[in-house]
This record gives structure tokens, C-alpha cells and sequence, in this order.
């Protein structure tokens, strides 16, 4: 704050006789009181914002021409700007307060969101937490699914209606069993539902703008094991977001419970996240449950139909990652198709089908209406976990659902045609990719064709590996994650 003084003192004396650049300049501090001064002197605990930094600025601001004042400033605003020119700091903070004001219902007035985080900290604040209340959400609302899905489930079928359950969704249509209540995201009954519900199950940040009672308890069911380095495990941010480290640091603080699916899971949930072990559950994935459900079969062959997929066709699951540096803006990824669709149409066109499934986070829309029936858009299916019981084999490339899937034990491949700049500039690994992956690194579109065609020698290639890997990443998972959870939460 000193070098403002002495770079505004400055300006002025450079300015000499200027008029326009003297009126510009007191137009600049007299922004600065209104903009930025208000703020510290509101909420810093610094106490100089309201001694020695409003005694010097008081001292600048008597010198400030009125005539800078008419425009672009409100009337609360300008009271506020000649109360400091007199030096009354108590004067000049009551009509501070009367700005602060007059801008919170303006705010309230043009953002729905505002006005909603207004009334919740007012109103539903004040209200009694409900013990038996639960709200769930998956992947920001998008759809039912992940393990806040089958938590849900298990919940309701060991408890009945002991518990009243809200899911979060943002968009209509979505299928969600049993019975529930629901919202969009960020409306008035959104706030009201996270704010008197004592539980809140998630598998991924929650907004930072919710603010959590004492008494909420927050499970954060996260959604894989990690692959990509994480939040404090990576070295440079490439996203859209520079303070994303902080923000994940904040929304963390909230979590009492985090899923972890294995040992490894739980040493780098540790270290990505700085979150406590104790508060870590090794208790396997819930959403892996339905992998070793006696009727997968069954149950898998129901799916297929509902996709229409063809009984006598197999199944290839596509499911790539984001990319950090192809953004539009936070939370919003572009994705090129590099894999050729077409020439795996050419090969294999009689025997499988093509299930494209994009990471959530990927907004570009891929036409695939050009490929016939070869291709189904797995995208906008809501349970990822129904399109692992279909797929005969698995091509991804750093994304984490590679650990799910290998609860099946069948094939992945991994086309990582971009590995060493995934690898050494935007994430890097936890594993060495070429060592601990239970599957082939390819890198063209001619090794993708060749490793399909001998998939079986592929198989028996990497079998013992396979093995390895299973033992280390699938040791928690055997159907009962769920009811494991639901008993430690909630019980």
C-alpha cells in the first residue's frame, strides 16, 4: 500500500499543471476508495486499512475535484469519496456500508446465484440440519452414476426410507432408481437441500460457494485410481485455472470421509491431496460392485439391447482422457479423434462394434453418424460401469478407468500416440507406463489394427503381468464395497 501512495504522489507532481491529467488521476484514487479500499476496510483484519492507510489516503483524496465525480460514480459512492476528503473515517464508513449494501442487492437482483447464496446464509442457515437427510451428486450433476450411485442404491435397499435421499442433476431425463428427491445445481432448492442435509455423498469437488455446517458430514467418493499426477503431486499447472492448487486445497478441508479402492490409492490420496490417512476408507469402489455381481451376464446382455448393439457383435470400449492445454475454459476440454475410425470399420467392421465413451470434462460433440452402426456414442450413457460389462476389450490411453475395468480381466490396449507429452510436459505418472500397464503402449493407428487381430497372443503376452496388476489394484474390490461404506458413513 505505501508504494500506491508514493507512485500516486508521484504521478500527481509529473502531471504539473495538467489539468485533464490531474482530474484523471483523482478519477483513478477516487475508483480506488470505492473499489478496492472498501473491501480491505470491510473485511482485512488488518487494522492499518482503517488508521494509518485511511489517514494518508484521507490526505490524497482532499485535494480530489468534485467534477470527477459526476459520472460513472453512484450517489452513495460519491458520500462515501467526500466523507474521506473530510477526513471522517466514522462518517465515510457508514456510507461505506450503504454502498456494500446497495451493491449485494444488485447483485442479488441480476445473479440468481447470489441471491440463492444470500437467502441460504439468511434463511436456510437458520434451520434445523435433518440427521436423515442425504445429498448426492455425480460428476457436477451430469448424471446417476459412479459410486455415489451405488451407495445410493445399497442405502436404500439395506435401510429403506430411514433416509431421505436428494440426487443433484442438471439436466432432465436422467434415470435414477428408487425413491428420491431432486434439483439442478445452484438453484434455491439446491441450497436449501445441501445446507440442512447432515450427509453429502460426491465423486468430485464440490463447489467452494456451498457453506458447510459443522455438523455436515461429507463423504468424497472420488472416481479412479490415479494414473496422472494430481493437484499437489504435479509439478506445473497446464489447465485453465492457475489457482487450481488452492482451490482443491480449500474444497478438500470440507471432506470427513475419502474412498480409497487400494494401498496405492490410499499413499497417493495422501500426498495429491494433503488429506489425512486416517480419514482415508480402503474399502473399494462401489461402482466396481457390479463387475462381480452373479448375474453380470445377465445383466450385461440387457445393456447391449438397450444400446442396440447386436447380440453376435463384440464390443470395443474407446475411452480416452482430457487433455490439460485443449481447453475453452475451465472445465471445458476440446478432444481430436485421433484414433481412425475408419480403418478399424475397414478391418473389424463384421466381427465388433466401436463404443466411444469421452472423459465427462470434453465438450466438443463428434459426429459418428458417418460410420453406420460400427459406432456407438457411449457419451451421454449415464453409467460407465454398464459399458465395461459389454466391452471385450478396453482402448484407452492415461485415463484411470483401466483400473476398473481390470476387475473383468480382460484386455486393455493403450493407444498413447501422444505419450511424451502427456508423459514429461503436461501430467506425468505415477507408473512407469512401459513396465507396470497391464497392456501394450501403442503409438500409430497401425499398431492399434495389428494388436486388436492377435488380441488373444496379446492376452497370453501380458498374462502374467495382468496378474500382477490385478493383485495390486483390484485387491479390495469383490461386490460388498458399497454395503463396506454404507456401514461406516452412515451406521
Amino acid at each position: 500500500m505505501p508504494d500506491y501512495f508514493v507512485a500516486y504522489k508521484n504521478a500527481i507532481k509529473a502531471a504539473g499543471t495538467n489539468e485533464r491529467i490531474i482530474n484523471h488521476l483523482y478519477y483513478i484514487l477516487a475508483k480506488f476508495v470505492v473499489k478496492e479500499y472498501i473491501m480491505k476496510m470491510r473485511w482485512s483484519e488488518d487494522d492499518r486499512w482503517r488508521n494509518e492507510f485511511f489517514t494518508e489516503l484521507a490526505t490524497l483524496a482532499k485535494d480530489i475535484n468534485n467534477k470527477v465525480l459526476k459520472d460513472d460514480f453512484t450517489h452513495a459512492e460519491k458520500a462515501m469519496v467526500k466523507s474521506m476528503k473530510h477526513n471522517d473515517f466514522a462518517k465515510m464508513k457508514k456510507k461505506a456500508m450503504r454502498v456494500l449494501f446497495n451493491r449485494k442487492i444488485k447483485k442479488m437482483i441480476e445473479n440468481p446465484r447470489v441471491r440463492n447464496k444470500t437467502i441460504t446464509l439468511y434463511v436456510f442457515n437458520k434451520m434445523k440440519l435433518k440427521e436423515n437427510w442425504v445429498v448426492f451428486e455425480s460428476f457436477m450433476g451430469r448424471n446417476c452414476s459412479g459410486q455415489p450411485k451405488y451407495v445410493y442404491k445399497y442405502l436404500q435397499k439395506a435401510y429403506g426410507d430411514k433416509y431421505k435421499c436428494i440426487w443433484v442433476v442438471d439436466r432432465k431425463g436422467v434415470e435414477i432408481p428408487g425413491k428420491h428427491k431432486t434439483c439442478k445445481r445452484f438453484s434455491l432448492k439446491y441450497y436449501y437441500y445441501m445446507n440442512r442435509s447432515k450427509y453429502w455423498v460426491n465423486n468430485m469437488r464440490q463447489p467452494l460457494s456451498i457453506p458447510r455446517r459443522e455438523e455436515t458430514v461429507m463423504l468424497a467418493t472420488w472416481h479412479g485410481t490415479p494414473l496422472k499426477r494430481l493437484v499437489f503431486d504435479m509439478d506445473d499447472v497446464h489447465s485453465a485455472n492457475p489457482r487450481y492448487k488452492d482451490i482443491v486445497f480449500k474444497q478438500t478441508r470440507a471432506w470427513d470421509y475419502l474412498l480409497s479402492d487400494n494401498p496405492f490409492s490410499t499413499e497417493r490420496f495422501q500426498s495429491c491431496f494433503r488429506f489425512e490417512k486416517e480419514k482415508i476408507l480402503e474399502y473399494g469402489y462401489p461402482a466396481n460392485d457390479p463387475m462381480y455381481a452373479p448375474d453380470r451376464e445377465e445383466q450385461a446382455a440387457k445393456i447391449k439391447e438397450k444400446l442396440g448393439i447386436p447380440k453376435d457383435k463384440k464390443v470395443i470400449l474407446y475411452a480416452p482422457t482430457w487433455r490439460d492445454d485443449q481447453f475453452y475454459e475451465a472445465g471445458q476440454y476440446g478432444f481430436e479423434l485421433d484414433l481412425d475410425v475408419n480403418r478399424l470399420q475397414e478391418e473389424f467392421g463384421d466381427e465388433y462394434v466401436l463404443l466411444l465413451r469421452l472423459h465427462y470434462f470434453i465438450v466438443d460433440q463428434l459426429d459418428l453418424s458417418k460410420y453406420g452402426d460400427f459406432t456407438v456414442d457411449g457419451s451421454s450413457y449415464d453409467d460407465i460401469t454398464d459399458l465395461y460389462l459389454i466391452s471385450d476389450m478396453l482402448i484407452t490411453d492415461y485415463s484411470s478407468v483401466f483400473f476398473d475395468y481390470a476387475n473383468l480381466k480382460r484386455p486393455v490396449l493403450y493407444y498413447t500416440y501422444d505419450l511424451d507429452k502427456y508423459r514429461d510436459v503436461l501430467r506425468g505418472f505415477y507408473l512407469d507406463m512401459e513396465k507396470d500397464l497391464p497392456g501394450p503402449l501403442l503409438l500409430t493407428n497401425d499398431e492399434v489394427v495389428d494388436a486388436i487381430k492377435n488380441i488373444d497372443k496379446i492376452k497370453e503376452q501380458y498374462k502374467d503381468r495382468y496378474e500382477e496388476f490385478y493383485n495390486r489394484f483390484c485387491c479390495v474390490d469383490d461386490g460388498h464395497a458399497a454395503r463396506r461404506v454404507v456401514e461406516k458413513v452412515f451406521k
